[in-house]
């Protein structure tokens, strides 16, 4: 994933590309449509696609209101592996992740609420 051109709410651009739905991208790909056992949490199983893919970092959108709720037991699961997690309103997210460098970072947005 390298580059985020525009967020709204409930729409992304990522590299020329639309979506609609909630995304999660690792340095060599987007997977759209992502989709979590439960809408506003946030579990380690939501993950496991993409977890042998995660870099160091990974920003979390948490929604443009913030009611995401990442478990705490993931986030720290995640820590243990190294990875260095930051949960952030999903604009403040996409800010955070432009900031960052895309072949070290991953991002996990939920774009709406």
């Amino acid at each position: 994933m390298a580059r985020i051109e525009q967020y709204e709410f409930g729409r992304i651009r990522i590299d020329g590309e639309h979506y609609s739905k909630d995304v999660i991208g690792v340095p060599d790909r987007v997977g759209p449509n992502w989709w979590r056992q439960d809408g506003h949490s946030l579990v380690v199983e939501d993950l496991e696609d993409v977890a042998d893919e995660l870099p160091g970092r990974l920003v979390v959108g948490i929604g443009a209101d913030g009611r995401m709720r990442p478990d705490p037991a993931a986030l720290e699961a995640l820590r243990a592996r190294g990875i260095d997690v930051e949960t952030l309103p999903t604009p403040d997210a996409v800010r955070r992740y432009g900031e960052l460098d895309p072949a070290t970072t991953a991002a996990a947005l939920h774009l709406t609420c």
